[in-house]
């Protein structure tokens, strides 16, 4: 039996139509990972299909990073906490289970397996009518890393819960911001010649974002009577190698020549990868170890019981095409990066008076400036990513260099758009703790240091103009830390005052070339 066919009313990528409950009112869903890479893609597809969404957040600022983050009810609390889970499946009629630990640490799978076993109980309790959780692709009798095993262990759970569960297992997602769309980006673009890991010969068949949301919705419309794991792939069945040439022929490079080395351990590729590509050691090993093993469907029994999409499965060069096309635009909807960094401080910037008998270092600047405070946001905002820092642009690609060297993030991350941000995003190696429009922008450091540290550049109107203002807050862990801050202290003068006067030039020159301001600050037309 499969779902009905229906009319998907916005499109291929779209959601099914929601089935109105008895009383005639919408279905209620619950997305727990609203706002990761697929939640964040999802949820707006589901107000869209008619459904009332509910999202369970840690962090509720977060959601104003998402268009669609005042339409959802918010139930702020851990999916470890079981009454915090409780209340959220209350009156829901399917879940969608897209969160996991990927990046949590040494303890990842007793975390997945604790908050699968929490949502089990809940669901059942709440008696929902479905729960669609999103796996990896694996091999049936193949050793599989601690990653992968930890996500077939989630399904397992969920698929013993008494709810109906429609397991999908997908391999590689390819969209624009995806973890494993960038890996294979950044591979292609610096590296004419590659030495690669053995794993570019295995086989992978990878799947355009847009079907793996196209099925995560279908699945909600599955009868009861079916509990089970379902692969689900694109049309393209090809060797890694063939898909980093792929990639090539589509961004208008030469084909690369790629040797398979089979002294790349996963520990060394991983590494590897963290140096050439965005991409974290902490996000690159478990990529890296789910590609050990060829990564195609075991079986198509997803086609008998839902129907592939309008037009068809999106082949691996269009889906390619696809991403390349969000990101020359600047529309990337979702992306890897806006993902917890392990071990990167968490704690948000303490008041002044809360630094009271507490070292701290700080570096504080301002400067009046004739650029009128829409200017002087539009630059700040802009920070980062394609356009830098605004000073000694060599000392930070050192610094974003040494963190790479250690495991850290890097410079290379980036940012998800170039002029738009909002709390939770990451810009480089710093996350956006603050955000007021035309007012502050507060970044969090998640580099590696010995300690913690803040950026906060902010803009106030003045007479004539409006003033830029800078500070730069640190708080030493043990002797490292204060010798640390000593290290780079013959630097600050160079850095942050170099910052602060190209920031200020820049939107100066901003306003001049967008025509004289009216008195009331506006610009005028030609």
């Amino acid at each position: 039996m499969s779902v009905d066919a229906l009319t998907v009313p916005t499109g291929r990528e779209a959601a099914l139509r929601s089935r109105p409950r008895s009383d005639g009112t919408a279905e209620r869903a619950l997305v727990l990972g609203a706002t990761g890479y697929l939640g964040g893609r999802l949820v707006p597809r589901l107000l869209a299909a008619g459904y009332r969404v509910r999202v369970l957040v840690r962090s509720p600022e977060r959601l104003a990073a998402f268009a669609w983050g005042s339409d959802v009810d918010v139930v702020v609390g851990d999916a470890r906490d079981a009454d915090v889970v409780g209340r959220a499946m209350q009156d829901v009629d399917v879940v969608w289970y897209l969160i996991h630990s990927m990046t949590s640490g040494r303890r990842f799978a007793d975390l997945d397996r604790s908050v699968a076993q929490v949502v089990s109980e809940a669901a059942r309790r709440a008696d929902v009518r479905r729960i669609v959780y999103l796996g990896g692709l694996h091999p049936p009798d193949a050793e599989l890393s601690d990653h992968l095993r930890s996500r077939v262990e989630v399904g397992e759970i969920l698929l013993g819960s008494g709810v109906p569960t429609a397991a999908l297992q997908a391999g590689v997602v390819i969209g624009s911001g995806s973890a494993s769309f960038e890996m294979i980006r950044h591979l292609t673009e610096v590296l004419p010649y590659m030495p690669a890991p053995r794993w570019v010969r295995n086989f992978i068949q990878p799947i355009a974002v847009r079907d793996v949301l196209y099925y995560l919705l279908a699945a909600a419309r599955l009868p009861a009577d079916v509990n089970r794991a379902l692969d689900i792939g694109g049309p393209d069945v090809w060797r890694y190698g063939q898909m980093m040439n792929g990639y090539a022929l589509e961004a208008g490079l030469p084909q690369r020549g790629i040797a398979a080395l089979p002294v790349l351990t996963p520990t060394l590729a991983s590494h590897w990868v963290n140096l050439v590509t965005p991409i974290p050691r902490a996000l690159a090993r478990p990529l890296v170890e789910s590609l050990q093993n060829n990564c195609v469907m075991q079986d198509h029994d997803i086609d008998a019981l839902i129907p592939r999409p309008p037009g068809g499965l999106t082949p691996y060069r269009e889906a390619v095409s696809l991403a390349l096309g969000r990101v020359e635009i600047d529309e990337v909807e979702t992306s890897w990066l806006d993902a917890k960094v392990p071990e990167a401080p968490s704690d948000p910037l303490p008041s002044d008076p809360d630094w009271a008998g507490r070292t701290v270092f700080t570096d504080d600047r301002s400067r009046e400036t004739s650029a009128s405070v829409s200017a002087l946001w539009s630059v700040i905002a802009g920070i980062g990513g394609e356009n830098g820092w605004y000073s000694t642009p060599v000392l930070w690609s050192l610094r974003g260099w040494a963190d790479r060297l250690v495991g850290g993030v890097g410079l290379a991350r980036g940012r998800r758009s170039r002029t738009r941000v909002a709390v939770g995003d990451a810009i480089d190696f710093w996350r956006v703790e603050a955000c007021e429009e035309e007012r502050l922008l507060r970044l969090r450091a998640e580099m590696k240091l010995p300690g913690s540290a803040w950026l906060e550049l902010r803009c106030e109107p003045s007479d004539g103009g409006s003033r830029y203002i800078q500070r730069a807050v640190y708080f030493p862990k043990g002797l490292s830390g204060r010798l640390y801050w000593w290290a780079i202290l013959p630097f600050h003068g160079v850095i942050f005052a170099g910052m602060q006067n190209l920031i200020v030039a820049i939107a100066e020159g901003r306003d001049r070339t967008s025509g004289p301001r009216s008195p009331d600050g506006d610009s005028t037309p030609d």
